[in-house]
């Protein structure tokens, strides 16, 4: 008889411990061009570092930020902008070629 696997969820904030880990999270997420993706990284991220903390930072409700940055929100840019400052990034300009 065959042991039972026991599996367990896979949650990329488990894996966002450091600035480089999140810095390289985001850029990945950027290069793929898709919106929703960078804004479920960004909340993947938020939530590696506290929700709580990043919503009181950004002067945003806890729940709004949640909504906002799951896999179905489509924040303003002005939230996107505020929750990179509270996680002290910013955004830059670099040309593609």
């Amino acid at each position: 008889m065959m042991a039972k696997l026991q599996t367990y969820p896979w949650d990329a904030s488990d894996h966002l411990g450091t600035k480089e880990d999140i810095i390289a999270y985001l850029e990945a997420a950027l290069e793929e061009d898709d919106p929703s993706l960078v804004t479920a990284a960004l909340g993947d991220i938020a939530r590696s570092q506290g929700m709580t903390q990043i919503a009181r930072e950004a002067g945003l409700g806890r729940e709004s930020l949640y909504k906002a940055l799951s896999t179905e929100g489509n924040p303003e840019f002005a939230t996107v902008l505020k929750v990179l400052r509270a996680l002290g990034l910013r955004l830059q300009v670099v040309p593609t070629t």
